[in-house]
């Protein structure tokens, strides 16, 4: 019934896609002219745009052959269900939706009523709308070595792969921008997950920008939120500047994401910023730092530059092995105080794993049909750029990774353990992590850290929605929860690889050959169902086209 999802888009339009997508000009040393006239919000774009760098044209409206429905009633029948709370796959049931909303779940074929639309579902599982609580929709360091990812690329990806709601912590390429997307995308006019906008903080991370007052962080927050931040993104800045930040937002009802910048984790690692009322840290900086025993700061070499990101990056492998020891006083004491201050741990272990395996990104092999040349270009080692800082990376330091990881999985593992809140955010687009195959990596990595795949998928949907104070819309396929589900081929709870775009290589023993298997069949958000490998063909005409110089 839904055939014409696979329908081939006019060849006009992929010409479209990467229309006004800028290419680095000249690099200008001083920005001091912006900081007096922009807007809260935007003090990041407005540092590359004194670049020369063009941030891309918005994503085009949805077509009529992109999506069916919302329907009045559509039943997606014999499907097995995985409802996002806790409880084990079972089925086959039939899942009613009614609009944008799941109206009941029956252990049966309902009566079919006229005009309905059905989905025979047959042989694959329900999972909820996947919520990814960590992303840029691309970034404006691209366009300093060539056109910058478009937006219909990064949002088809995501859409690909199950992901239907994401958190754009920072809104790099602009808040107005951002928000801007994320109107279109609730009102489904474009192709693409609902997004949750989250504005950057211009703390040390945006010097020229800084805000290091009380009264004038206030002021900023206020600003950002009535220009439609749902939320403020946070590198660093004065503590009193950051103290009020986390107040207004709170006030505000503004939700709060920290990246515990290095330059800034003496006066305010994981611990101090969970006292303020902060509502989850990102990656793992500043909580290895809030466990230190023996020292107040990380051993650095004597003749150590963090501007240099090989040697930032590498000494960050060293990190954990300064801090307290798993089952020690101070790690648990540091557990019971996140507990009891309802903190999210947002790890992001798959946007680091390039330092424990550099040649396995590097040659992933969704790099063939799935990654834009100039994105590629972007993820080569570069000391102009951010995140391109394989200069000329180590076995020595592989192995410190390795270590540096299993001793950040024990913790986030007994942080769950102890009835912790961890929340999935790929942060793709950065270190060879490419949009959706990245966020799939890192349900593998959560699996890897001792996660049940049970329990993956809670921290992929029910606990992203928590963080985001979603919980009564999203996260889990219950009657009266917004209709957010993903449908794939076989069983991902036995093996997360059967969401990946590419699918899983599996041998058919009774033929005797190697084939493909799975891949989401169907993303639902919202009610309407868009065809996820007619998204894939899409993003691979859009691969093709570039490689072949067609567009910029």
């Amino acid at each position: 019934m839904f055939e014409k999802l696979r329908k081939k888009k006019p060849k006009e339009r992929l010409s479209r896609r990467f229309s006004a997508v800028g290419v680095a000009l000249s690099l200008i040393l001083s920005f001091d002219v912006f900081s007096a006239t922009v807007e809260p919000g935007e003090e990041g774009p407005s540092r590359f745009k004194a670049m020369g760098v063009v941030i891309p044209s918005p994503a085009p409206d949805r077509m009529d052959t992109e999506g069916d429905g919302p329907f009045d009633r559509l039943v997606v029948e014999n499907v097995m269900l995985v409802n996002g709370l806790g409880a084990p796959p079972r089925g086959p049931v039939s899942i009613v939706i009614s609009g944008d909303t799941i109206a009941q779940i029956v252990s049966y074929p309902p009566k079919p009523v006229p005009g309905e639309h059905r989905v025979d579902a047959r042989g694959m599982t329900a999972l909820p709308g996947f919520i990814d609580a960590h992303v840029h929709i691309a970034n404006p360091y691209e366009g300093v070595v060539g056109p910058i990812t478009p937006p219909e690329y990064v949002f088809k990806l995501w859409l690909a792969h199950g992901i239907t709601t994401v958190r754009d912590t920072g809104s790099v390429m602009g808040l107005d921008w951002t928000v801007s997307h994320a109107a279109r995308a609730a009102r489904n006019e474009i192709v693409a997950p609902d997004i949750v906008p989250f504005a950057m903080f211009p703390g040390t991370s945006l010097a020229q920008f800084e805000i290091s007052d009380e009264q004038g962080a206030r002021d900023w927050v206020r600003a950002v939120k009535a220009r439609g931040a749902k939320g403020v993104k946070l590198r660093g800045g004065t503590e009193e500047a950051l103290a009020a930040v986390y107040d207004e937002a709170q006030r505000l009802g503004m939700g709060t994401a920290s990246h515990h910048d290095q330059n800034g984790v003496y006066h305010m690692n994981v611990l101090d910023s969970a006292r303020l009322g902060l509502d989850s840290m990102e990656h793992w900086y500043g909580l290895p730092e809030a466990m230190f025993n023996d020292r107040t700061i990380q051993d650095y070499p004597a003749d150590y530059n963090y501007s240099d990101e090989q040697w930032r990056f590498g000494e960050a492998g060293k990190l954990w092995s300064q801090s307290a020891q798993r089952g020690t006083k101070t790690w648990q004491s540091t557990i019971d105080e996140l507990l009891a201050r309802d903190f999210t741990l947002v790890p992001t272990f798959t946007i680091y794993e390039a330092n424990r395996d550099v040649m396995r990104e590097r040659n992933a092999e969704w790099h063939e049909d799935y990654t834009l040349p100039a994105l590629m270009r972007f993820f080569e080692p570069d000391p102009r750029l951010h995140g391109s800082y394989h200069f000329d990376w180590t076995t020595g330091m592989e192995v410190a990774w390795r270590d540096n990881f299993k001793r950040w999985m024990s913790f986030v593992n007994d942080f769950k353990n102890a009835g912790g809140r961890v929340a999935t955010g790929s942060d793709s687009g950065f270190i060879y992590k490419v949009f959706g195959f990245g966020y799939i990596r890192e349900l593998e990595m959560l699996q890897e850290a001792g996660f049940h795949p049970l329990e993956v998928v809670q921290a992929a949907t029910r606990n992203g929605a928590e963080l985001l104070g979603m919980e009564g819309d999203i996260g889990s396929i219950s009657p009266g929860k917004r209709a957010d589900i993903v449908l794939v081929e076989g069983n991902p709870i036995s093996n997360f690889k059967l969401l990946y775009g590419t699918g899983h290589m599996k041998l058919n023993r009774e033929k005797g050959i190697v084939e493909r298997v799975g891949g989401v069949s169907y993303t639902i958000k919202d009610g309407v169902v868009y065809d996820a490998k007619a998204l894939l063909s899409d993003v691979r005409e859009m691969v093709s086209e570039a490689r072949s110089g067609l567009v910029p």
